[in-house]
């Protein structure tokens, strides 16, 4: 049996979302079940109560109460191997989102995004970027951001830095468990039917 194999038959057991990836949900639940039942369910890697700086805070607040925990774990796990990263981006309304499309078509400004309004997970509050920082400087590219892709994953976080088309190093998001199999439009397609029929996002 391979591992991603074993990981969803726990996640199973488990009655969790069923992605085959050991993020902070998985060692959550782990936790919860065999060492402390007494334990929040939303524990991620991190100790009750840590928040990250006032600014990244500020913008996991807005996030997805699911994908919340995996930003703060991220941000602590980077500054354990000397990165610091800032959560400087989260979620986007559609009219904020079509803004940021027009960029470099119909506004002025360089291409950032090949999503329309409804079809970026930050539409969703699934999905959050990353900043670089180096003696309090921005660092818009930086070899770096890969370092923090790896870290991203191992939390069971998908990287944006992997995409085929408009590379996006700093991104992260957190596919649901239904959306396992399907593909980024499939996933988006369904997150829009979802929230036209008043359903959960994770439900």
């Amino acid at each position: 049996m391979r591992i991603e194999e074993m990981v969803r038959a726990v996640q199973a057991r488990l009655g969790i979302d069923v992605d085959g990836r050991a993020g902070p949900q998985t060692w959550s639940a782990i936790y919860k079940r065999i060492v402390d039942r007494t334990s929040p369910s939303d524990l991620a890697l991190t100790e009750t109560g840590d928040r990250a700086n006032q600014r990244s805070e500020k913008v996991i607040a807005n996030l997805h109460p699911r994908i919340q925990p995996y930003a703060r774990a991220l941000y602590f796990k980077a500054r354990e191997h000397d990165l610091v990263v800032n959560i400087i981006s989260g979620l986007r309304t559609y009219a904020e989102q079509d803004a940021l499309y027009a960029q470099g078509r119909t506004r002025p400004g360089n291409v950032v995004t090949n999503a329309r309004g409804g079809y970026s997970s930050h539409n969703f509050g699934i999905a959050f970027d990353v900043g670089l920082f180096e003696r309090n400087q921005y660092l818009g590219e930086s070899p770096m951001y890969k370092a923090v892709g790896a870290l991203g994953e191992t939390l069971g976080l998908e990287w944006g830095g992997n995409w085929r088309t408009l590379v996006d190093q700093p991104h992260f998001q957190l596919r649901p468990g239904w959306a396992s199999e399907l593909t980024e439009r499939q996933m988006l397609a369904g997150l829009r039917q979802r929230v036209v029929a008043g359903i959960g996002v994770f439900a």
